[in-house]
């Protein structure tokens, strides 16, 4: 098969799995609950007003770290460890900051990087107390005996893929949700495990998709892992839309994932300052794919998952491609003809 039919197949194939509506609100019925290699909110309806909250609260003690690279699908709302550059914010500094993020209208805050569980219950504890709608809280599978659980707090408890673990988390009933980083490999196997135990309850399941180093070493379907039908994706950025996120020592950034982009500081103008009167944290709320070169002319490019963070942290290019479906799919099928 020649390089473009093969792209021209591939791209048809994207259509034919857009176009079957109804077998596709079929399957998001049926997994309403189940993210899989993206955040829950990619395919929520984004206003261009704030959204949500990321705050880390520490340098963290996850598996992964920024040194050696964070290659998760779902690392944002994970517990991962970072370098401070500096003290990390005291408990009247993250009181602060949820009641900025209240002020401004956010409705939906994600807790994780802790470094003591303690701390972590006490976040959430204070955006319960602000008002906030939706506190989620990401507890290691390892300090889950020391929570003490708060009503009104969605506590997601993450681990590794292990069938054991997984049946141990969703047994206590007070964990809403599990955040499951799975290898390539496993992930078929990881979907059939999990709709077993999951069942017909309102548990939420993030499977968190492991990326390799290069595409040249991917082992899943990336046209089918990124498909994506957010109806305001061709005006605002189908994941960062909406999103603030404060590191550990107080940075503010468009994402836990993309540090190097800080936009402001809470211990200087503040949260609501830094998001209403500066561009820098706006800026990557609209940035689409018509902004990113190489992907501005695809006409999946409104179709596509976009997570600018795995391809930063891969190219060092905040407009990097090395994880297209299509470009990957193209270049695998001419090296196989040489």
């Amino acid at each position: 098969m020649r390089v473009d039919s093969f792209l021209v197949s591939s791209m048809a194939e994207v259509t034919r799995v857009d176009v079957r509506g109804a077998e596709l609100a079929k399957l998001r019925a049926e997994d309403k609950t189940i993210s899989v290699g993206k955040p829950p909110w990619t395919e929520v309806e984004h206003t261009g007003k704030i959204e949500r909250l990321i705050l880390q609260l520490g340098a963290g003690k996850g598996r992964f770290d920024e040194v050696h690279g964070i290659p998760r699908s779902i690392g944002c709302i994970g517990n991962n460890r970072f370098i401070l550059r500096r003290e990390k914010l005291t408990f009247d500094e993250i009181r602060t900051v949820l009641r900025e993020f209240k002020v401004m209208g956010g409705k939906e805050v994600w807790i994780n990087s802790y470094d003591r569980i303690e701390e972590l219950q006490y976040a959430a504890q204070i955006a319960l107390s602000f008002g906030i709608p939706n506190v989620n809280a990401t507890v290691l599978f390892e300090d889950l005996e020391e929570v003490e659980p708060l009503d009104g707090i969605n506590y997601i408890a993450e681990m590794e893929y292990d069938e054991e673990k997984i049946i141990t988390a969703s047994m206590k009933l007070w964990v809403k949700g599990l955040l499951i980083m799975v290898p390539p490999e496993r992930l078929e196997e990881a979907k059939m495990f999990i709709r077993k135990v999951k069942g017909d309850s309102e548990l939420e399941i993030y499977l968190d998709v492991l990326y390799p180093r290069s595409a040249r070493d991917l082992s899943f379907n990336l046209i089918e892992l990124r498909r994506n039908k957010n109806p305001t994706s061709v005006k605002y950025h189908d994941c960062l839309a909406g999103t603030v996120a404060v590191t550990g020592d107080g940075y503010i950034t468009p994402c836990p994932l993309l540090r190097n982009f800080a936009a402001g500081d809470v211990r200087d103008k503040g949260l609501k300052w830094t998001v209403n009167k500066t561009r820098k944290i706006r800026k990557f709320w609209t940035l689409t794919k018509d902004s990113v070169e190489g992907c501005s002319s695809c006409p999946f490019r409104y179709l596509c998952h976009d997570c600018r963070a795995i391809e930063y942290q891969v190219t060092g290019d905040l407009n990097g491609i090395e994880y297209c479906p299509l470009v990957f799919s193209s270049e695998s099928q001419k090296s196989s003809i040489e």
